[in-house]
C-alpha cells in the first residue's frame, strides 16, 4: 500500500475512538488534552494538516511537530511519548502522531483554566474523565492484593438493576441501595476490578453498565 493510499484510508474511517483529525496546531495546552484521552483509553493516533471534513490541507511548517512534542512533555502530567511519522500526498505532507496507551493512568492536562484534570476518548470526542473513572484508573495502577467481593444485597441489587435497565449513575446506584456515596463508590469500584461491571459515559453522564 502506497502512502497516499494508507493515509486515504484512514481518512474515509473518519473520526473515531482511536483517529482524530487535526486541520493544524495552535495551542499545546487543548492538544495535550487530546494525547491524555488517548493515552487513558487504548491509544490512537492524531492526523494533522486534515480537517473535519477529511480534506487534506497539509502542514507547511514544523511548528506543529514542536507544539506536539512540547505538549506531550510540559503540558500532560505524567509526559508521554509520541511518535512522529510525515507522509506526503499530492504535494502536502500530512503528520501522524501515534500515542500509545500508558500503564502509569491517569494521564492529565490542563483545562481552560489551567487545572490538571484527566481526559478520556469517547467516540470522536475527548471528554472529562469522571472522578470515578479517575479513582478506578488510579487502582489499577496500584499493584495490590487480588480484590475480594462478597455478594451482599447491595451488589445483588445492583446487578438485577443493570439487568433490567441498563445503566445507572453512582448517585442513582447510592439511592437504589440506600446507603451512602463512598459505600457505592467501594462498591463499584470493586466490581469494575472483577469485571463484572464497567464505567461508560453516555449524554455526559458516567454510568455503571454492566459488562
Amino acid at each position: 500500500m502506497s502512502d497516499k493510499q494508507y493515509i486515504l484510508s484512514l481518512i474515509a474511517e473518519g473520526e473515531h475512538e482511536h483517529q482524530d483529525f487535526k486541520y493544524q496546531i495552535s495551542d499545546a495546552r487543548k492538544i495535550a488534552r487530546s494525547i491524555s484521552a488517548f493515552a487513558n483509553h487504548g491509544g490512537g493516533h492524531l492526523l494533522i494538516g486534515v480537517k473535519d471534513n477529511g480534506a487534506i490541507v497539509g502542514i507547511s511548517s514544523d511548528e506543529e511537530m514542536y507544539m506536539i512534542d512540547q505538549a506531550a512533555q510540559m503540558y500532560c502530567q505524567p509526559s508521554q511519548p509520541v511518535q512522529f511519522t510525515l507522509y506526503r500526498i499530492e504535494g502536502k505532507s500530512v503528520l501522524k502522531v501515534d500515542i500509545a496507551e500508558t500503564l502509569d493512568k491517569p494521564v492529565k492536562a490542563p483545562d481552560e483554566h489551567g487545572k490538571w484534570k484527566a481526559y478520556y476518548r469517547v467516540a470522536d470526542e475527548n471528554v472529562l474523565a469522571s472522578a470515578m473513572h479517575v479513582r478506578l484508573m488510579e487502582r489499577d495502577c496500584v499493584d495490590e492484593a487480588p480484590v475480594v467481593v462478597n455478594y451482599s444485597e447491595r451488589e445483588q441489587r445492583l446487578l438485577d438493576y443493570l439487568q433490567s435497565h441498563g445503566g445507572i449513575t453512582v448517585s442513582g446506584f447510592s439511592r437504589l441501595a440506600h446507603c451512602s456515596r463512598s459505600a457505592a463508590e467501594h462498591t463499584v469500584l470493586n466490581l469494575c476490578e472483577i469485571g463484572v461491571v464497567s464505567l461508560e459515559y453516555h449524554n455526559g453522564q458516567c454510568l455503571i453498565t454492566k459488562t
